[in-house]
């Protein structure tokens, strides 16, 4: 992998939850890392479901290798034009055994 394609900065985020003091669980987002990456568009669609149109767009993000990314995380990034996507770990494929880099693909549901 190229230093130089890997061009955006994204977030790693996981959930926390944390219990209110009511005794309800609320599901948080901390931050786990801020990486440079390569993000590209694979696909986008819209679909219905429970008779609303919902659209979703898959992305694949590249990253360096780094231990403990896992499917149950997000990513978070900022366009060029600066609109703010997050998008939810569908599958961590990393790339073999030469542990240089990971490849997350993504799906956004906007």
């Amino acid at each position: 992998m190229r230093a130089g394609e890997l061009r955006q900065r994204v977030t790693l985020q996981e959930a926390t939850e944390v219990r209110d003091s009511f005794g309800e669980v609320t599901k948080t987002w901390s931050d786990v890392a801020t990486v440079w990456a390569s993000v590209e568009t694979l696909s986008g669609r819209e679909f219905l479901e429970a008779r609303q149109l919902q659209r979703a767009t898959t992305v694949r993000v590249v990253i360096r290798w780094r231990e403990g990314v896992t499917p149950a995380m997000r990513v978070r990034w900022t366009d060029a034009g600066g609109t703010l996507h997050t998008y939810d770990v569908d599958a961590v494929i990393p790339d073999g055994t030469q542990r240089r880099q990971l490849t997350l693909m993504c799906v956004e549901q906007v």
